[in-house]
């Protein structure tokens, strides 16, 4: 099981009363699931990328990114917050009239207290940091839907050779069960029931087609493309164990506990708002007749911390952070949890197909047998049937346990955060 799509078993077909049964031998795997030229370029990976451009969240990642660098430009600056301008004039028009006019223009620039500005580049980085971990966790998420999809569609591709082998082999019995009513050897009733078979396998390949048609529908929905995916076979080995510090929903968690720590050290580090230095020119005019003066005006605003400020802000911080602590906790437990139940299923997957593909073989083999006794008129044309309908079932089975398998190696690879 190591081709480019998982080896699906043949189908059960009548073959010819003329010549050797098509079901004699199984069919070759690649008829049935082999991808056009053209499809088997795309790799998982090329449909991650297509699908990442279409995704809401790759929009979301590039706008934090950039504020993440707007951030990172602002810590630059010498001032903690925006220049404001001040502007004052004062007269005594409305009292005495005696010309007195004092005008002071001015700018007032916020400072970094002692350590607050090292503490918000450290913040900002985190922010950066948080911000890319949290891009490749959406890349997994994604990536996880995707080989859903196109497992998916593999099945019902698998369903659908197998349903269309399946026809075609009872639309070639029911033509020669009509030669042989034709030639007096078979009774009516058994090309009525030919053709019974024939019209219920038709109406199951329609089923499967238009289920085929949803799914591959799905995959272009997600990524775009219209052909299905090349599916390898897994590269992530069956012993693999999990790596948490390269897992992107761990490393997102980790680095969301990292924010929460820097968050709450800028908290710490602003115990005020930002005191404000003042610079400005003041003209004074004493009055009529006197000339006006100037002068430099320097001032100092301090804003004092007090609990009623800094409490709620240092709840929030610590806060956040036992709670970013807790979740990561969580989810080394549910990753390791979710580890063990893909091993667990790809091991179950395994062994069931290994049985069902055996069990296949002697179905084959038994409806080749009853077919060479119905040629020879030693066995009812409803046992021949019935036969073909178990091997076909069986080899059904096969196909999906094998696409079964193929996914259980994906939801492995999920669990472990390997990316295509």
């Amino acid at each position: 099981m190591t081709s480019c799509l998982p080896r699906f078993a043949a189908c059960v077909i009548a073959g010819s009363l003329a010549g050797q049964p098509a079901w004699a031998e199984p069919a070759a795997p690649e008829a049935a699931t082999q991808l056009s030229p053209a499809s088997s370029r795309i790799t998982l990976r090329d449909a991650l990328n297509a699908a990442w451009q279409r995704a809401t969240a790759a929009r979301e990642a590039e706008w934090q990114r950039r504020r993440a660098e707007a951030e990172r430009v602002a810590t630059r600056r010498p001032w903690a917050a925006a220049p404001s301008l001040e502007l004052n004039h004062r007269s005594d028009r409305l009292q005495r009239h005696d010309g007195q006019r004092e005008t002071e223009v001015g700018i007032a620039i916020p400072l970094w207290l002692p350590g607050q500005r090292a503490a918000r580049a450290a913040t900002v980085e985190a922010e950066a940091a948080h911000a890319q971990a949290g891009e490749q966790a959406a890349r997994l998420v994604l990536a996880g839907e995707l080989r859903e999809a196109a497992w998916q569609v593999a099945l019902l591709q698998a369903d659908a050779a197998q349903a269309d082998a399946h026809a075609a082999g009872l639309a070639q019995l029911a033509g020669d069960v009509d030669r042989r009513v034709s030639a007096g050897d078979l009774a009516r009733a058994d090309s009525l029931a030919a053709h019974a078979e024939r019209l219920d396998a038709t109406a199951a390949l329609v089923d499967t087609r238009q289920r085929l048609q949803a799914a591959q529908a799905q995959w272009t929905l997600l990524t775009g493309l219209t052909a299905p995916p090349h599916l390898p076979s897994p590269a992530v080995p069956a012993d693999a164990t999990l790596m948490l510090d390269k897992h992107p929903e761990w490393r997102l968690a980790s680095q969301a506990v990292t924010l929460a720590q820097q968050r709450l050290s800028l908290v710490r580090h602003s115990r005020r708002d930002a005191p404000e230095l003042t610079l400005g020119l003041r003209q004074e005019q004493p009055g009529r007749g006197d000339a006006s003066q100037g002068s430099l005006a320097i001032g100092v605003r301090l804003p004092l911390g007090t609990d009623d400020r800094n409490r709620p802000l240092d709840t929030a911080a610590l806060s956040e952070l036992d709670l970013a602590q807790a979740r990561e906790q969580r989810l080394r437990e549910r990753l390791a949890s979710d580890t063990a139940s893909a091993r667990a299923a790809q091991q179950a997957a395994l062994q069931q197909l290994e049985a069902a593909t055996q069990r296949a073989r002697l179905l084959r083999e038994r409806a080749m047998l009853i077919d060479k006794s119905f040629r020879a008129g030693e066995t009812p044309l409803p046992d021949l049937l019935r036969a073909l309908a178990i091997a076909s079932q069986a080899d059904s089975a096969v196909a999906r346990l094998t696409a079964a398998l193929g996914l259980a190696r994906a939801r492995l690879e999920q669990s472990l955060g390997a990316l295509p």
